[in-house]
């Protein structure tokens, strides 16, 4: 992988946009981009699918993402890793995606566990907020709805 200079040392593309399944490998990838010999504290998130929001049982949920998408993210990412000064990255799944499956990987280093641990979540939150992502959740009812559009 390439070494892009973003103030903190991630790895520009290792945080992306993907159709590709994110497993242990994945999350393993983004903790590297992250790691650095100074860092004590590793904080990896995985965002999974769960069988149950809202009270309502989930079937599967279907991930649509913006062309833009990965742009969006690697700057959500580099605007983290500027207020904090600490190294961040993540990736993000789009398509269908059953219960269980890995939507999100999100990961923070820092001399500490509570700067990564505050970096980390900063870093989800803002993903939610900011990145051109929206999901259709599937209910056992056959009914689905749009979040996040």
């Amino acid at each position: 992988m390439t070494e892009v200079s973003s103030g903190v040392g991630q790895r520009e593309d290792v945080t992306r946009v993907t159709d590709a399944a994110l497993d242990d490998a994945t999350a393993r990838a983004v903790e590297d981009a992250v790691a650095a010999p100074e860092c004590g504290a590793v904080v990896t998130f995985r965002g999974v699918v769960r069988d149950v929001d809202g009270g309502r049982d989930v079937t599967s949920l279907d991930y649509e993402a913006h062309p833009d998408a990965t742009a969006v993210l690697r700057a959500v990412c580099a605007d983290v890793a500027g207020e904090t000064g600490l190294r961040v990255a993540a990736v993000h799944r789009y398509g269908h995606l059953g219960i269980g499956d890995v939507a999100l990987v999100a990961a923070a280093s820092a001399g500490h566990r509570e700067e990564a641990f505050a970096a980390c979540s900063l870093l989800v939150e803002r993903i939610k907020a900011e990145v051109p992502i929206w999901k259709k959740q599937r209910f056992t009812d056959g009914e689905s709805e749009w979040v996040g559009l």
